[in-house]
């Protein structure tokens, strides 16, 4: 059997289920998301098992993409509790986003519906399996997803818990299917599966996302690299700049949404911009800085062209100054990939201009980049976080996995020859 025949398989099978699924009333989806939780929990032991032949099968990965892989209890059970939260949220499917009626008496009604076979392709996060899963399913898709080869037992044993659940509820197990051979033909086939696959979603880093861009012959939603800056304004509250710039690059370095880049003004206090330093440095985060900061600390080092086009996903980053709230706009417009972008400062009028003239998905005063996240945005999850201009941005959820059809009332009126 060919790539293109196992995807056309899985894809002809998910999309009868998702035909079903669109019908389905709400508490019925809630019922098998329910399950599906519970299915997770009890078959714990296995799935981190499985986890831990993934861990020792990916020794020669670095640092970050190991804790992205790695599944602990309390992991587990928050990817439990995210789908359960996400079958508390209101289904979107069905919603009347507008209505009206024209003067011919014609009434118009804009409502959500399902968006259909969702094909998702990602790399090394497992909470990826069940958070894609239940989103789709809540929101009326089926959903293929990919994961990446370093993950493919505990995405298998994810996957089984997931789609027993289901069934223990009565829904369509085909509604969730999973790629379970890590042959890269199969993402090709994924790509190339117009017809079949109504909208991928690449979750990985910048050659995965790129080549799915490249080759896909289906739609796509998707983000670039997480070139996330912190901009630190003159007028910054000096509490607030440390909690902010050590948050949005140490909570998870490794996350799209940690930031890569620190953007210090000239003009703030060289006291405050040290002890900023110091913070990231004492924690273990390497620095790399133009020629004005190097004499801030002996720790630092020279930064080059490269560092302000580089994606760490590490405890890296890449420090410069910049003339105020205009240079900083300026840096992220040259630099940046239009993904989560935050200003540190008491200036009213620098964190307007900076949240207007940024143009990216998510923008942030005063917060740490790490909000970047579905589950921050009340959302339970998120699908990814889409850096494109067309039908999404930011962290999709339920919303974001609709689309609409409009649907036209009359009493037998006809158009005038």
């Amino acid at each position: 059997m060919t790539a293109d025949d196992t995807i056309r398989g899985l894809a002809t099978d998910a999309r009868v289920a998702a035909s079903a699924l669109a019908r389905l009333p709400t508490d019925r989806k809630v019922a098998g998301l329910s399950a599906a939780a519970l299915s997770i929990r009890r078959r714990a032991d296995a799935i981190l098992a499985a986890n831990r032949a993934d861990m020792a099968g990916a020794e020669a990965l670095g640092a970050a993409m190991l804790d992205r892989l790695r599944l602990d209890p309390d992991r587990l059970e928050g990817m439990a509790r995210g789908i359960e939260e996400i079958a508390a949220l209101p289904d979107p499917v069905g919603q009347v986003i507008a209505r009206w009626e024209r003067p011919n008496g014609l009434r118009f009604e804009q409502v959500r519906v399902p968006l259909g076979l969702i094909g998702i392709i990602y790399e090394s996060r497992p909470n990826v399996t069940t958070d894609a899963a239940a989103l789709c399913l809540m929101a009326g898709n089926g959903c293929i997803l990919r994961g990446g080869g370093e993950a493919t037992a505990t995405n298998s044993a994810l996957h089984a818990a997931f789609v027993a659940g289901l069934a223990d509820a009565g829904l369509p197990q085909h509604a969730v299917q999973l790629v379970r051979d890590p042959d890269r033909a199969l993402v090709g086939a994924m790509l190339r599966a117009r017809g079949l696959i109504d909208v991928l979603v690449p979750r990985g880093g910048k050659s995965l996302v790129a080549r799915v861009e490249a080759e896909a012959r289906v739609p796509v939603l998707a983000h670039l690299e997480g070139l996330c800056h912190v901009y630190l304004d003159r007028s910054a509250d000096p509490v607030k700049a440390r909690a902010v710039a050590f948050n949005s690059k140490m909570r998870r370095a490794g996350v799209c949404g940690a930031a890569e880049t620190l953007l210090i003004d000239e003009a703030l206090p060289p006291d405050i911009a040290r002890a900023v330093l110091a913070d990231l440095l004492v924690a273990g985060c390497e620095l790399r800085v133009t020629s004005d900061l190097i004499g801030l600390d002996s720790r630092l080092k020279r930064a080059g062209a490269e560092d302000w086009a580089t994606e760490y996903l590490d405890a890296v980053l890449s420090v410069a100054t910049v003339a105020g709230v205009d240079g900083a706009i300026a840096h992220i417009a040259r630099w940046g990939s239009n993904h989560t972008d935050a200003i540190v400062a008491e200036d009213e009028t620098a964190a307007r201009r900076f949240l207007a003239e940024v143009d990216s998905a998510v923008v942030l005063h005063n917060a740490s980049t790490q909000f970047a996240d579905g589950g921050e945005f009340g959302f339970g999850a998120e699908i990814g976080i889409a850096t494109g201009r067309l039908h999404a941005r930011g962290p999709v959820g339920l919303v974001g996995l609709t689309t609409y059809k409009t649907v036209i009332r009359g009493t037998g009126q006809v158009r005038p020859i």
